[in-house]
């Protein structure tokens, strides 16, 4: 299929977790002639597989992908480097005469490449050191209590126990007196020069729902407790960022002795459901978006972005 090339395009195709993103990002690829940029905070990280849902080699249907397994665990894979990596292999990919498509559901992410992000101000290690020292003692939720306080915002969009962003949401705050949302509104995109087409599935919640369940199933079939296991066995330790995310974080919990596998199951398709809620939360505050009340396997979800991007 020919697209009109008078202006650089990328298609993106975000959206909650668990909606089919994966699949119709390679539907689409095949159809136009694309390659996939992954958006997903996570598969950055090598080692880290079955709890992200890479997907598969031999699932890729020969459409290459880009911007997975490119970190170390020990490495903490920031959104302003993502964005930059992603806006060189987007370049890459136009220059071969290919298409890039975006495809993940990390919001940050997604707005530091298509908004753009605030350069700064720089790390201040003995703010930082104090409000770490709070969530040692009073634990993560406190410090989402002050981020909610001063930035509602971001007090929604970042996990309770995520340390390390609700550290810098204050940390931004405190040195500059104004939240980070605000200075986020003010940043300007490092693809301006492209059109950027984005699509954002939705289907019903209890689809959703459904599919999150199924896919924790598919997670612990898979051997994601070994997948685990052998990750602590190399020698990454349990702070390395990767073991803070979805899944991980509870499957580490469970290897610990915290609760069973049962109680494991149970909780990480609830917090997947909370995540899901969060990611429409985000989305939902993006601008531009074509939303598809569709999974990304549907036929006619294929069809919708076929029609609208030729």
């Amino acid at each position: 299929m020919s697209l009109s090339r008078q202006r650089h395009k990328l298609i993106a195709i975000v959206g909650p977790t668990a909606t089919g993103k994966s699949n119709l990002g390679i539907a689409l690829a095949a159809q136009i002639g694309g390659e996939i940029v992954s958006c997903d905070s996570t598969a950055v990280y090598r080692g880290f597989d079955i709890g992200t849902d890479k997907v598969l080699p031999e699932e890729q249907e020969g459409v290459p992908h880009h911007l997975i397994d490119v970190a170390d665990p020990s490495e903490s894979y920031s959104a302003a480097r993502y964005a930059r990596e992603a806006t060189e292999t987007i370049q890459r990919i136009c220059m071969s005469g290919l298409f890039p498509i975006l495809v993940g559901g990390t919001g940050l992410y997604f707005r530091a490449l298509t908004r753009g992000l605030f350069p700064g101000p720089g790390r201040n290690d003995l703010l930082r050191n104090r409000l770490t020292d709070i969530a040692n003692r009073k634990r993560p939720e406190w410090l989402h209590k002050m981020v909610t306080r001063v930035d509602p915002d971001s007090g929604r969009r970042i996990h309770y126990k995520d340390v390390k962003r609700l550290v810098r949401a204050l940390e931004v705050f405190f040195l500059t007196k104004r939240p980070l949302t605000e200075h986020f509104a003010e940043t300007r995109s490092p693809l301006e020069q492209y059109e950027i087409l984005t699509f954002a599935l939705r289907p019903e919640q209890r689809i959703i729902s459904t599919r999150i369940t199924e896919r924790v199933d598919r997670q612990f079939s898979r051997g994601i407790v070994s997948e685990v296991r052998g990750l602590l066995k190399q020698g990454i330790s349990e702070d390395a960022h990767p073991f803070t995310g979805l899944v991980y974080r509870q499957i580490l919990e469970h290897v610990k002795g915290i609760r069973n596998e049962s109680e494991t199951r149970e909780l990480i398709v609830k917090e997947n459901e909370k995540y899901a809620r969060r990611q429409l939360i985000w989305f939902r505050k993006e601008p531009n978006l074509q939303w598809i009340n569709l999974s990304g396997e549907e036929p006619e979800t294929l069809k919708i972005v076929l029609n609208r991007i030729t």
